[in-house]
């Protein structure tokens, strides 16, 4: 394989582009071209990052050995910290504490969260002590509050300077900051008094006093906010970053956009694993007795529910002797109800997620879906019906008893996929917690169940 392109930038993208599909063909290219894999890593850690994770840990583990320590460090940080974990679980415990030693503080805890428990004592004891108290610091917040998501890395200065020293001391702090965005304002314990943009104190007056080009108050969260607080204010004041500060309103850190969007995306995914009985934090590399003991319990709660179904199917095995057909229109119906229903599940978690059904908004909710469930059920009972009528050669019965069992179905199941989620949460469980499941249960009672009770009332 040969790249023609002299910039290492591209390269970069080139090779990680190839790994995707053809890892062995980029592992044989850097392995003959030690240079160009020493600059891409030099010029490009992200894309460096990302070639890794295409490779796997074994050869990723060979070619961190060229690098130094700063390099491998600022590259794990680009990595999925699953990824990077995984790395640093086929190095020496003295290697790897090295580079969680060498990376920001809350990139290596993000990281370090991906290992089993019992390791994680043994390399924070190898840190040098101010790095092993920061880290052991932020490793003491739960991972989804403010203080999981911040970084202890801000500008902050005192109130009682002028814009002009203040630049002077932006200066000084630039070549150990990478965010000055946002300056804070803290008084002489610390406390945090207001905020000014880097923008408006460079266009500020060298005499104006920070108290006076600040904004004071500021938008801020406590260290227990839970990152959904963190997301929405961010979203809803437009900001680069959200300060976070303790009881006492002493600035610890800043929660960045970027940390916030990263929330925003594990929080979906979150959501979209549990929905359907899956660990919350389960990902393909997740040990296998870990992911069968958080998926087996809700396939057993699957099975139970099934058993309910088939009881009540087997009730109703006579209808089948006289009408056949009925075997091969009774799943349509379940699978038009578990579609509905699942459309309206994904509406309104999604809405949840993003705080749009508070208390008071649970009733309108549930009549906007039950409205759009009846509705979508006429349409879509009218069509089932004809289809019925010409598979059964005629029987207008059939017709009759699929239409109204398709309308029920998708009227009840629409209403179901809203309510679900919102019962859970009344609960005071997760609204995603295996809300599938239990659709699921729903709309086969009602497609199955249901479809053979109408069929021995009107056949």
């Amino acid at each position: 394989m040969r790249f023609n392109l002299p910039r290492p930038r591209q390269l970069a993208r080139n090779l990680r582009e190839v790994a995707q599909s053809r890892p062995e063909t980029t592992e044989e290219y850097l392995e003959a071209n030690p240079e160009a894999w020493a600059r891409i890593a030099e010029v490009d850690p992200h894309d460096a990052a990302d070639i890794l994770e295409a490779l796997g840990a074994e050869a990723a583990r060979e070619f961190i050995k060229s690098l130094v320590p700063e390099q491998v460090a600022r590259i794990l940080e680009e990595m999925n910290d699953g990824a990077a974990a995984e790395l640093l679980q086929l190095l020496p415990e003295v290697e790897a504490a090295a580079l969680v030693g060498s990376m920001d503080a809350d990139e290596a805890v993000d990281v370090l969260n991906k290992l089993d428990d019992e390791e994680v004592p043994g390399l924070v004891d190898k840190l040098e002590p101010e790095a092993a108290t920061e880290i052991e610091r932020l490793l003491a917040y739960p991972r989804d509050s403010a203080g999981g998501l911040m970084t202890t890395d801000v500008a902050s200065l005192p109130h009682g300077l002028t814009a002009g020293e203040a630049i002077e001391a932006l200066r000084r702090m630039h070549e150990t900051l990478d965010d000055l965005n946002y300056v804070y304002v803290i008084d002489d314990l610390d406390r945090l008094k207001g905020v000014v943009s880097f923008r408006d104190l460079v266009f500020a007056r060298p005499g104006t006093g920070l108290d006076q080009a600040m904004v004071p108050n500021p938008v801020k969260v406590s260290t227990d906010a839970d990152r959904e607080v963190v997301s929405d204010l961010i979203q809803r004041y437009n900001l680069f970053a959200l300060p976070v500060v303790d009881g006492e309103d002493r600035l610890l850190g800043i929660v960045t956009v970027d940390e916030a969007l990263e929330a925003i995306q594990e929080e979906a995914s979150e959501d979209m694993a549990v929905m359907v009985g899956a660990g919350s934090e389960e990902t393909v590399r997740s040990a296998v007795t870990e992911s069968i003991a958080k998926r087996l319990p809700w396939i057993v709660v699957n099975l139970a529910l099934a058993t309910i179904v088939a009881f009540t199917i087997e009730r109703q095995k006579d209808v089948f002797d006289d009408f056949v057909v009925l075997a091969a229109l009774m799943p349509v119906v379940a699978l038009l109800g578990g579609n509905g229903g699942a459309q309206s599940l994904a509406v309104v978690i999604r809405s949840m997620a993003i705080n749009q059904v508070p208390s008071q908004m649970v009733p309108k909710v549930l009549l906007r879906e039950a409205r759009i469930g009846l509705a979508i059920g006429v349409a879509i009972a009218v069509l089932a019906g004809f289809m019925a009528f010409i598979i059964s050669g005629g029987e207008e019965k059939v017709a009759v008893v699929m239409a109204i069992a398709v309308f029920a179905n998708l009227s009840i199941a629409t209403f179901a996929g809203a309510g679900i989620p919102i019962l859970l949460r009344r609960l005071g469980l997760d609204p995603a917690l295996a809300s599938n499941i239990f659709l699921t249960f729903v709309t086969d009672m009602v497609g199955f169940a249901g479809f053979l009770v109408i069929a021995g009332v009107l056949l």
